[in-house]
């Protein structure tokens, strides 16, 4: 109440009737070390409810995280510790960014797989080294959340009985009580999706609760669902049970009163002896915790040595000596290969030299080339490494956010680009917590050909490229689908999407072209004329190729040109300025882009005197040969457009 009030900002209702369940669990029933908040066999704890993230500062506070009671007073302050929703990487103890709802189901749910996957990978019998849960607080908003419904419903078919998602059912929203808009027995549709449900009817008792915990706790058949009975704001005494208590402060004279029902001192900021006492207790007793798993882990270590060093590996990140020896190399062929089937070559490479490379696909595999076959099927009691994502896009995304960030695999998921769009919260908060996921987006243009509009991707690139810390990869051949899977692997702070096409590409003869390796840098010269070119055109994807024929088709005209596959425009613009001019020299202002998407962002590197060739409507269904031809991805009109931008910059 006292920080919501001091920030005039947040949400005191919800922490202030979720207080006996959050310290029951906390200091009851939670794993976790708060002096060391990275030991790696601590349960998870996700606050889906990011909302109420003063429930959170005050158990890290007061439980011995290192968080202050200064960094409190700082609720939602510049520069503090304790922002508006919980932040990975930045305050201690957070596991996961939340606040968009739903969001935190879905990476519990993550978690609980990234657990079961680690188990099977290394435990031996008489050595279980990872054996921890998740632990979820929730709320109504988030089971409202259709990415809650996707993950709950794959948590169900999995099995994962290490899940446990607390259901904080108050009955309240911003706009008043829920059933305005939701009547829905939510208990009764988790047991549908395949979950155990258990019902506790007043929020304060401790004992039904405690009970309740300890059931879950105790169990591994199903994940678990507590419908916890709880009124938001309790005990205020008028704005208990209203949806004024839900996101504003109480003010001054609430919180007196609050207080005096309470037996509180009515002094800000203000903690008993005994309550520090009582759940600073968590300190000690997580590091004697941790201390008899260390000793357990030193018998592992010295029975399973080699078992205990990838371990340690796959938790830290790193990659093996030799993880990318076995990648493909493609030789020239006119005939061309689907930069999705070069994807999937490099995939079934990779999966076998990085056994936590996880994931699969939202019903595609075929499609978009995950069906590799290796390391075995994740399912209900299997935990291998091939994940059958079911047609669950944003669950899936939401679910890999939270393996990422439980550590120790590396997900990835797959879908057609244009569906990316279901994606998109997930694929946000992903580069916002700079998690190492990968996405592939197979069927990445009017290649597409047959199937339409509503399956050819326009927009999606443009949106996607909007994403801050997010690296989009667009190949324009085989060769540089592979570099793009070895940058995407090798990158560790933000997420990457990888856009492959459909149809079959030329595999480029680099003989006099620029080596595929320059996709490592965003962007490359391909094809340099002799001479000083007259004119620059940028390509990426299926239309490289028809960028190199214009460039020989201008040759014949005694005009020189350029080729530069521009494949991520994320990591050419991290290049030095020195490095990026030299591909794009500012004198040459005569500037062609060839995209098959929208122009949107393309003026960033054509300035004042370039025309974008590109498709700012959407497309139509017919062949994917005549789709290219009818909207002018063509040589000859490339070549036109070229001619018009040297007429422009002269």
């Amino acid at each position: 109440m006292d920080a919501v009030e001091q920030a005039n900002s947040g949400h005191p209702g919800t922490p202030m009737a979720l207080a006996p369940a959050a310290y029951l669990l906390w200091t009851r029933h939670l794993k976790h070390s708060p002096r060391h908040p990275d030991w790696i066999d601590r349960d998870r704890f996700v606050l889906s409810c990011g909302h109420a993230s003063m429930l959170l500062y005050g158990l890290l506070h007061l439980t011995g995280y290192d968080l202050s009671l200064d960094d409190i007073r700082q609720f939602r302050q510049w520069g503090s510790r304790t922002p508006g929703h919980p932040e990975r990487g930045h305050t201690a103890g957070v596991e996961t960014t939340t606040g968009p709802l739903g969001q935190g189901i879905g990476n519990g749910v993550g978690m609980a797989m990234a657990e079961r996957f680690l188990a099977g990978a290394f435990n031996r019998p008489g050595h279980a080294v990872v054996d921890h849960r998740t632990w979820v607080l929730a709320s109504d908003g988030d089971v409202m959340e259709g990415v809650a419904s996707e993950a709950a419903s794959l948590a169900g078919h999995l099995k994962l009985g290490k899940l446990t998602v607390i259901y904080d059912d108050n009955s309240i929203t911003i706009d008043g009580r829920t059933d305005l808009s939701f009547s829905e027995e939510v208990g009764r549709r988790f047991e549908a999706y395949g979950w155990r449900v258990l019902q506790v009817d007043d929020g304060n008792d401790l004992g039904a609760i405690d009970a309740a915990l300890d059931d879950a706790g105790a169990q591994e058949a199903q994940p678990t669902l507590i419908v916890l009975r709880t009124v938001i704001g309790d005990p205020a005494p008028t704005k208990r049970d209203t949806s004024g208590a839900h996101g504003a402060p109480l003010g001054a004279e609430e919180i007196r009163k609050t207080k005096a029902i309470l037996g509180w001192p009515d002094e800000p900021f203000f903690v008993p002896d005994a309550a520090r006492t009582d759940m600073g207790a968590a300190a000690e007793r997580g590091a004697r915790r941790e201390a008899e798993w260390l000793q357990r882990h030193g018998a592992y270590a010295a029975a399973y040595p080699a078992e205990a060093e990838r371990l340690r590996q796959w938790m830290a990140g790193e990659l093996p000596a030799g993880w990318d020896a076995t990648l493909p190399v493609y030789g020239v062929d006119a005939k061309g290969v689907e930069t999705r089937k070069a994807s999937a070559a490099a995939l079934k490479a990779l999966a076998a030299t990085l056994p936590n490379l996880v994931g699969g696909s939202a019903d595609l595999a075929g499609s978009t080339g995950t069906a590799h076959g290796i390391g075995g099927e994740f399912g209900p009691g299997r935990s291998g490494q091939v994940v059958h994502w079911g047609i669950r896009e944003h669950g899936m995304a939401a679910c890999m956010n939270g393996m990422a960030a439980h550590g120790g695999v590396r997900p990835y998921g797959s879908t057609f680009l244009v569906f990316s769009d279901y994606m998109k919260p997930s694929i946000r908060l992903a580069a916002l917590m700079g998690l190492p996921v990968i996405y592939l987006g197979t069927h990445d243009s009017i290649g597409v050909g047959e199937d339409g509009p509503t399956h050819q991707p326009i927009e999606q690139l443009a949106m996607l490229r909007a994403i801050p810390n997010l690296v989009v990869f667009r190949p324009g051949d085989a060769n540089e689908t592979v570099e793009a899977w070895r940058a995407a692997i090798e990158r560790r702070d933000g997420p990457t999407i990888l856009a492959l096409t459909r149809q079959k590409l030329p595999v480029l003869d680099r003989a006099g072209l620029g080596a595929a390796a320059g996709t490592q840098r965003g962007g490359y010269v391909l094809f340099d004329p002799p001479g000083t070119p007259g004119a620059i055109v940028m390509a990426t994807g299926s239309e490289l190729s028809v960028a190199l024929d214009a460039a020989r088709l201008l040759a014949t005209d005694g005009l020189a040109v350029r080729v530069v596959s521009l494949p991520s425009w994320e990591l050419f613009a991290s290049q030095p300025a020195a490095y990026r001019d030299a591909v794009l020299p500012p004198a040459i202002r005569a500037r062609v882009s060839v995209e098959a998407a929208t122009s949107f962002g393309w003026h960033r590197w054509l300035g004042d005197a370039g025309e974008a060739v590109s498709l700012d409507h959407f497309g139509a269904s017919a062949p994917g040969e005549r789709l290219f031809d009818e909207f002018g991805f063509t040589a000859a009109r490339v070549a036109d457009a070229v001619r018009r931008a040297r007429a422009r910059s002269e």
